[in-house]
């Protein structure tokens, strides 16, 4: 029977232990706190402290008492010294997990730290390779390639296209043409002027007329400095922007995506933005990682969803969109072929390309999807599949390589039938973007006048990459004043003008 609780009562055994605890604790903490002085730097201040601390934080190991039960103790379940021991244990448990987090300052080699497990076999020779990429300003494609090309159509190619000139009225640093980082890029297709669309994280979208020209500043006026050119910026979604898309059949319709789950149509003439679509229930969040539209029927958008989703709306009816579950992992990028828009090719973090037939929907319900034709695997993540008019599929990946797929005969595929996929050509490129970078996706320049097909891709050594439909390298644009990396890059549909945008919102034209 436990102790009647009084004055007078004696003290028990657990009492007398937790009182000797606490006296060996106290003077446990004095000594770490003498030994922490003399050893220990002073810590340097937070920038942005979590929030204030008034003991010494990472040095408290106080010796635990033996666990044992409350009530055989004789403690109510509300008693203080039950909360204090309590309070005593949970200390303990967050010194301990503390000390895990703590650094480990000096030197270490990396055969020494290796994480054990069999997804991580590759140890120290596998990691070497992985800084070799990002070399700013070294060149892999110089003009002792272009010279030492020996087929004339294409040495000539490489000579127009190594031609291109970044524009020169304002330097790229002084172009900036959204607030954040850019994701998504669109060259307007009017051949009057160029007209540069381009899409941040914060869901701001710029506007830069290259056409315009800097005022000339007289040597006598050294201290007039050039104005900034003129860009217009407006915020038209609420979070990260991630396609434009141009309407053929209506030169003033710019329609765009974003994570905010919405499709936009910006009309130019009436500088309005109008809602095309969102889900219906205003609680549902579903970002939207890609946006495209066939040519021939522009009334038909379909999106790809980071949930793994492919949507398709009719902006002629109240409908809702149907949207198809392709994948259980995200869909990075997808595209549909601008000559055969039935047919759908999507990149995804599944590590897959995959092409689908829209003109065959088999299943019910939400297992409703297209054709699967066929499929291939990548080693690492696909971040974008871009299909070329001539029939060729582009796609990047972290595992640092450019594919290209060629299916000239995709014109005389039936419904549904099984295609074989195996990259005719595979180009090595670092994709190693990294946290602050925008992931590096190809893309084809869609009615070239020159009729070759041909695509650009950021180059992480600051560069925009031009490549053939045969992987050969055309061109590596560059110029002065670009410091960052122009990650985000697209060719002008029908001319030879091509834009790079950086993770600070600067823009680089070349033409």
């Amino acid at each position: 029977m436990p102790p009647k609780k009084g004055v007078d009562s004696p003290m028990s055994a657990f009492e007398r232990r937790r009182q000797e605890n606490m006296a060996s604790n106290q003077k446990i903490l004095a000594d770490v706190a003498i030994v922490a002085k003399k050893v220990m730097p002073t810590p340097q201040k937070k920038s942005t402290p979590t929030r204030s601390r008034t003991r010494t934080p990472a040095k408290r190991e106080p010796a635990m008492p033996t666990r044992q039960s409350s009530r055989l103790a004789g403690l109510d379940a509300d008693n203080d010294t039950l909360k204090r021991k309590l309070a005593v244990e949970a200390e303990h448990v967050a010194a301990e997990a503390k000390a895990k987090r703590l650094r480990v300052n000096g030197d270490l080699k990396l055969g020494d730290i290796a994480v054990e497990g069999k997804k991580y076999l590759a140890g120290v020779d596998g990691f070497k390779g992985l800084v070799r990429g990002a070399q700013p300003g070294v060149r892999t494609f110089t003009e002792e390639d272009i010279k030492e090309t020996t087929d004339k159509d294409l040495k000539e190619l490489r000579k127009r296209m190594g031609g291109l000139k970044l524009y020169e009225h304002w330097a790229p640093n002084d172009i900036k043409i959204t607030p954040q980082r850019v994701y998504a890029l669109g060259l307007h297709p009017t051949e009057s002027k160029p007209l540069i669309f381009a899409g941040d994280k914060e869901g701001n979208m710029g506007v830069f007329d290259a056409s315009q020209s800097a005022p000339e500043i007289s040597d006598e006026d050294e201290d007039v400095s050039v104005p900034d050119p003129t860009i217009s910026a407006f915020k038209i979604h609420s979070r990260t922007i991630t396609s434009f898309v141009f309407s053929q059949q209506d030169s003033n319709s710019v329609y765009t995506s974003s994570y905010d789950s919405s499709i936009r149509r910006l009309d130019l003439n009436k500088g309005e933005s109008y809602q095309v679509w969102a889900p219906s229930d205003h609680n549902e969040d579903l970002p939207i990682s890609a946006l495209d539209m066939a040519e021939s029927n522009p009334h038909m958008l379909y999106f790809s969803t980071l949930q793994g989703g492919v949507g398709q709306y009719d902006t002629r009816t109240s409908d809702d969109a149907e949207i198809w579950t392709l994948s259980d992992h995200k869909i990075g990028g997808f595209s549909l072929h601008p000559l055969q828009p039935h047919l759908l090719a999507t990149a995804s973090l599944d590590r897959t390309l995959k092409i689908w037939d829209l003109r065959k929907i088999t299943g019910k319900g939400d297992l409703r999807h297209p054709a699967l034709l066929g499929e291939h695997g990548s080693r690492l993540s696909v971040s974008h599949a871009s299909w070329s008019p001539g029939g060729h599929i582009a796609t990047s990946s972290y595992d640092d390589t450019i594919k290209i797929y060629n299916f000239p005969d995709a014109s005389s595929w039936k419904p549904g039938q099984d295609v074989s996929i195996e990259p005719t050509h595979q180009v090595r490129h670092n994709n190693q973007t990294g946290r602050w970078v925008t992931i590096l996706k190809p893309q084809w320049q869609k009615r070239p006048h020159d009729g070759i097909q041909k695509f650009v891709i950021g180059n992480m050594n600051r560069f925009v990459d031009v490549f053939a439909s045969d992987g050969s390298q055309l061109a590596q644009l560059d110029g002065e004043g670009i410091t960052a990396v122009p990650a985000v890059a697209h060719f002008h549909p029908s001319l030879d003008w091509v834009a790079g945008a950086t993770s600070s919102g600067k823009l680089c034209f070349w033409q």
